[in-house]
C-alpha cells in the first residue's frame, strides 16, 4: 500500500472535539466524494498506527481537507487532534463503498457525516441536491459538525436531531424506523447510511425489513 506524506496547512476547530484538517495534495491523487483513506501520524513510532478517515474536500480541490473526531481513548485520533500546522501526515490509497446513486436520505450519526458532507457539497456544486434529504443524529446541540453550511446546501431537507437533550429548535430521539416513518420517506428511493457500526447495522436490517432492496442501501459493509 503506497504511502504519501503531506503537510498540514490549516487547523480548525469545528466543535468541542472535531478538528477540520486541510493538507497537501499529492500529485495525480483521486478519489470519489464519499471514499475514505487510512491516515497515520508521520512519526517513527506511529507510521503503523493508522485508522480511517474520509475526504470531505471535493476531487477538484487543490487541497485534502479532513474533518475529525477526536477521541481520548483512541491514540491515533488523540494525538491528531493535538498536531500543529507544519506537521506531517500520511495517508494510503482510496478506498470505500459509499458512493451516490441517486436522489435520496442520508441517515448520519454524528461523524458518520463525513462522507456525505463530501457527496453533498459534490451536488451542490453541480446544483444537483434536489430530491435529498439528510437526517442527522448527534448527542447534543454542540456535538453537530457543520450544521449551518448543510441547512444552507438543503434548507428544511436537512433535519437534525438529538439524542441527549430536548431542544426547541431540533428533534428528539435517534433515527429508527419510527422517525423515517414520521417523516413520510419513500421506501422506493435510496438510503445512504453512515454512523456507529450499530446504528448502521439497525438502520440496514429495518430497512430490509421495510423491503428495501440491498441495491438501494448505500453503507460501508
Amino acid at each position: 500500500m503506497e504511502a504519501h506524506t503531506v503537510n498540514i496547512l490549516e487547523i480548525e476547530e469545528l466543535t468541542h472535539d472535531v478538528r477540520r484538517i486541510v493538507t497537501e495534495k499529492p500529485a495525480g491523487y483521486s478519489f470519489n466524494p464519499g471514499q475514505a483513506t487510512e491516515m497515520a501520524v508521520n512519526v517513527p513510532d506511529m507510521k503503523e498506527e493508522r485508522r480511517p478517515f474520509t475526504f470531505t474536500s471535493l476531487n477538484s480541490d487543490e487541497r485534502l481537507e479532513f474533518i475529525i473526531k477526536v477521541y481520548h481513548t483512541d491514540g491515533v485520533t488523540d494525538i491528531i487532534g493535538k498536531l500543529k500546522v507544519g506537521d506531517d501526515l500520511n495517508i494510503h490509497d482510496v478506498w470505500g463503498a459509499i458512493e451516490y446513486k441517486g436522489p435520496g436520505y442520508f441517515l448520519a450519526g454524528g461523524a458518520g457525516i463525513t462522507p456525505f458532507l463530501a457527496i453533498l457539497r459534490q451536488l451542490s456544486s453541480e446544483g444537483n441536491l434536489d430530491g435529498n434529504m439528510l437526517f442527522f443524529s448527534n448527542k447534543t446541540k454542540r456535538d453537530i459538525i457543520a450544521e449551518q453550511e448543510l441547512k444552507n446546501m438543503l434548507g428544511d431537507h436537512a433535519v437534525m436531531t438529538l439524542t441527549r437533550e430536548n431542544h426547541s429548535n431540533y428533534e428528539y430521539g435517534h433515527i429508527d424506523m419510527d422517525f423515517l416513518e414520521k417523516h413520510n420517506v419513500d421506501f422506493s428511493r435510496y438510503f445512504y447510511v453512515c454512523g456507529t457500526a450499530k446504528m448502521t447495522e439497525k438502520l440496514v436490517e429495518a430497512l430490509k425489513q421495510k423491503g428495501v432492496s440491498e441495491d438501494k442501501i448505500v453503507y460501508e459493509h
